[in-house]
């Protein structure tokens, strides 16, 4: 079975990384770790865990390529998905209220998938433009990998402001070009 998920991973998202099409979020304040973070699903790269949700993680690109965990389809964005292609889904906002949770589902032309940026580098949602893609604030917890030891923080749709503007600013890019920066 790991052999016929490997060849399907390969058949299917090799072109997308050859062609540049798999691009990381990260947020533009690294905060406390200068590899910054990425938009990211809880567990470890192609074992990630779907049904977890989604944090924000070390960037993996730091290692030479994006992480199957961090890899979005830079052509979803366009159409207002953050649409990860190697688990084949979306990223969901739990609710449409503050502190909503971010978790991961089918694909689906839902509200709670409709994600866009705006020209100040947040991501909201659609169906509640008030609310910002938002890193949590304070300390960051320790992951079991890396070296250093990556780390992680948690992730949720809060009200957009100048109060947590520095925790709300995106990017997107490929390893080694940026597409999205302030």
């Amino acid at each position: 079975m790991r052999k016929l998920i490997f060849f399907f991973h390969l058949i299917f998202l090799f072109p997308n990384i050859v062609s540049g099409k798999m691009v990381e979020i990260y947020s533009l304040d690294q905060m406390d770790d200068q590899r910054g973070f990425c938009i990211d699903i809880r567990g470890h790269k192609s074992k990630a865990k779907v049904n977890s949700g989604l944090q924000a993680h070390t960037c993996y690109s730091y290692q030479g390529s994006i992480a199957v965990d961090q890899g979005f389809d830079s052509l979803k964005l366009d159409e207002d998905k953050f649409h990860l292609p190697a688990f084949n889904v979306c990223m969901e906002a739990a609710s449409n209220t503050a502190s909503s949770s971010l978790r991961l589902n089918k694909c689906q032309d839902e509200e709670l998938q409709k994600f866009e940026w705006d020209s100040n580098g947040r991501i909201y949602l659609i169906s509640n433009i008030k609310l910002c893609l938002t890193v949590a604030q304070g300390k960051s917890r320790e992951g079991g990998g890396g070296s250093p030891v990556h780390l992680m923080r948690n992730l949720s749709l809060e009200p957009c402001g100048d109060t947590l503007h520095t925790f709300q600013m995106w990017g997107a890019r490929s390893v080694g070009i940026r597409e999205a920066d302030e």
